[in-house]
C-alpha cells in the first residue's frame, strides 16, 4: 500500500471512530433510548467500526477491496453523523422548552394613528389615561420609565378598560398606557374592534416577571399518575409574553393503566381567580378563565386547581400563533372537517373559509380554524373541538415517516412554540417508556359546559360575555380525573 493511501485510510479510520463516538455520546446523554436498544446500537457500530478498520488497513491487499471498505466507512460516518446531529438537535429543543423563562409583560403608550405625536417627549404637559386598579403594578412601572425620560404629564385614572379607551376616543386624553396583555380584550369589544388600526405605539416598557410556576413533580413519571395543564396563549409577540389563555385543558395521565383523560375547559368559564401575591391578579375576584393568562400561567393553574379541586403537577404553555410555524414546517396537515365545523365566510377572520370533509391545510388556515368561533352556533364549544382536530392532525403528521424531510425546521418551530416545567430528564423518561414498552394508550375526552351570560369581569372592569359553569359537569370532571389518577378508567362521554 502506498504511503498516500495509508494516510488516507488511517484518516478515514480516525474520522469513523470520531463520528460513531459522537453518536454514542449523544445517545447516552439524551437518556431517552431504552438500555437494550442503546447497548445493541453501540455493539453493532463498534463491531462494524473494528471490522472495517481491520479490513481497510490490514486485511485487504487488493485496491478494490480497500475502496469498497472505505465506501462503507463513509456511509457509516454519514449515518452516525446525521443521526447524532438529529439526536443533539432534539435534545437541545427539549432543553429549551423545559428551561423556565422569565415571563414578560410589555406596557405601551398608545396614541391615535391620526395624531402628530411621534415620541414620548411629544407628550410633555399632555394628559395620559391609565388604569387605576387593573394591572396597577405594570402601569406604575411604565409611569416610572416615562418619568426617567424627563417627561412630565398629567394623569387621568380609570376603573375599567372600556372607560379608559372610550375617554381616549372622545379626546379626553391624548394618550393611554396599556398593558399589551389587555389589547385583545379591547379588540373583542364591538365598539373598539378597529382599535389596532386606529392607534399606534410610541413608547414601550418591558417588565420581566419571575416564572413561579414550579412543578409538583411525581417520584417516577413512568409509574405515578399526574396532571398536566395545557394552556394556549394568544400572545402576538412570543411564548414568554403573558397573554390571555384561550385554550385550557387538563391532561390526566396514568402510566400503569395506560389511560389519558383530556378535560377541556371553555375559555369564557366564569371562575374565582386565584393566584400568588407576586402574580398581580385580582385574587378572589370573578372573571372568565381566559383572563387569568394575562397574569401568567401560575394564575391559570391555581385558578383551575381551585375550580376542580385537584393538584396540577406540570404545565405546558403553547404559543397559539406559533401553530402556523409548526404546521408549515410539517408541510401542512390533513384534517377531517365535520359538517358542523365548515365555514363559508368568517366575520372574525375576513377571507377565511373551510369546507367539510378531508382537507390538507397550511399553517394560516390551521390557526384561523383553531380560533374561529363566531361562525358557529355552538361558539366556543365548537372552537374547542376544532382545536382538537388540528392537534390530532399535527400528531398524525409528526408521527409519519415523512416528518424526517422537515425535521430540523420542525424542531426550530417547536422550540419557539412550547414551554413546560417538565424537566428534560422527565420528558426523556417518558420517551424511553414509550419506546421500551410501546403501551397502547386509551385516550378519553371530556368538556365542561355551562350557560351564557353577561357579567362583571375583574380584569376588564366591565361586563362581558361569560359562561356560567354547569356544576354537574364540574362534578363529573372531578370524578373522572380522580378515577384515572387512582387507576379506575373513567366513563367516556
Amino acid at each position: 500500500m502506498k504511503k498516500v493511501e495509508r494516510i488516507l485510510y488511517v484518516t478515514l479510520s480516525v474520522l469513523l471512530v470520531l463520528c460513531t463516538g459522537f453518536l454514542f455520546y449523544e445517545l447516552i446523554t439524551f437518556k431517552a433510548i431504552p438500555n437494550q436498544f442503546l447497548f445493541l446500537a453501540i455493539a453493532v457500530f463498534c463491531v462494524l467500526d473494528v471490522l472495517l478498520i481491520l479490513l481497510v488497513n490490514f486485511y485487504f491487499k487488493k485496491k478494490v477491496g480497500r475502496i469498497i471498505s472505505a465506501i462503507f466507512m463513509v456511509l457509516i460516518m454519514v449515518v452516525s453523523g446525521t443521526v447524532g446531529y438529529y439526536v443533539q438537535a432534539t435534545h437541545s429543543m427539549l432543553e429549551k422548552i423545559s428551561t423556565p423563562s422569565r415571563g414578560a409583560n410589555m406596557v405601551s403608550v398608545i396614541v391615535k394613528e391620526s395624531s402628530d405625536y411621534e415620541t414620548i417627549q411629544d407628550l410633555k404637559e399632555k394628559t395620559i389615561g391609565m388604569l387605576s386598579t387593573i394591572s396597577k403594578d405594570r402601569t406604575q412601572a411604565c409611569v416610572k420609565d416615562i418619568e426617567s425620560h424627563h417627561v412630565d404629564f398629567e394623569s387621568q385614572k380609570y376603573d375599567s378598560l372600556s372607560g379608559m379607551v372610550n375617554a381616549f376616543y372622545k379626546d379626553e386624553v391624548e394618550a393611554i398606557i396599556l398593558p399589551e396583555s389587555s389589547r385583545s380584550a379591547i379588540t373583542d369589544m364591538e365598539d373598539f374592534a378597529n382599535f389596532n388600526i386606529n392607534t399606534r405605539v410610541i413608547f414601550q416598557t418591558e417588565i420581566e416577571v419571575n416564572n413561579n410556576t414550579e412543578a409538583k413533580s411525581v417520584d417516577d413519571i413512568t409509574s405515578h399518575s399526574f396532571n398536566v395543564l395545557i394552556t394556549g396563549s394568544d400572545s402576538r409577540v412570543d411564548i414568554e409574553e403573558n397573554a390571555r389563555s384561550d385554550v385550557n385543558m387538563v391532561v390526566t395521565v396514568n402510566p400503569d393503566t395506560q389511560t389519558i383523560l383530556l378535560t377541556s375547559i371553555p375559555r369564557d368559564y366564569y371562575v374565582t381567580t386565584v393566584c400568588d401575591a407576586d402574580d398581580g391578579c385580582q385574587n378572589g375576584s370573578m372573571d372568565k378563565l381566559t383572563h387569568t393568562g394575562m397574569n401568567g400561567v401560575n394564575t391559570t393553574k391555581m385558578t383551575i386547581e381551585n375550580l376542580l379541586g385537584i393538584e396540577i403537577n406540570y404545565t405546558f404553555k403553547v404559543g397559539f400563533d406559533s401553530v402556523t410555524e409548526v404546521v408549515n414546517a410539517l408541510g401542512g396537515i390533513d384534517v377531517n372537517v365535520p359538517e358542523e365545523a365548515a365555514v363559508a365566510s368568517s366575520t372574525q377572520t375576513k377571507g377565511f373559509s373551510i369546507a367539510a370533509g378531508q382537507q390538507h391545510i397550511d399553517g394560516k388556515t390551521a390557526l384561523n380554524f383553531s380560533r374561529e368561533r363566531y361562525a358557529y352556533v355552538d361558539g366556543d364549544r365548537q372552537r374547542t373541538r376544532n382545536q382538537q382536530i388540528v392537534l390530532m392532525g399535527i400528531i398524525d403528521a409528526v408521527t409519519s415517516p415523512s416528518v424526517l424531510m422537515n425535521y430540523t425546521s420542525l424542531l426550530e418551530a417547536l422550540g419557539n412554540t412550547f414551554e413546560t416545567n417538565l424537566s428534560s430528564d422527565e420528558i426523556a423518561s417518558l420517551v424511553q417508556f414509550q419506546l421500551d414498552r410501546n403501551p397502547s394508550w386509551k385516550i378519553e375526552q371530556y368538556m365542561l359546559d355551562g350557560t351564557g351570560d353577561s357579567l362583571m369581569c375583574a380584569e376588564l372592569g366591565t361586563t362581558a360575555y361569560v359562561m356560567i359553569p354547569d356544576q354537574a359537569t364540574v362534578k363529573a370532571a372531578k370524578q373522572k380525573i380522580s378515577d384515572v389518577l387512582h387507576a379506575d378508567t373513567s366513563t367516556s362521554e
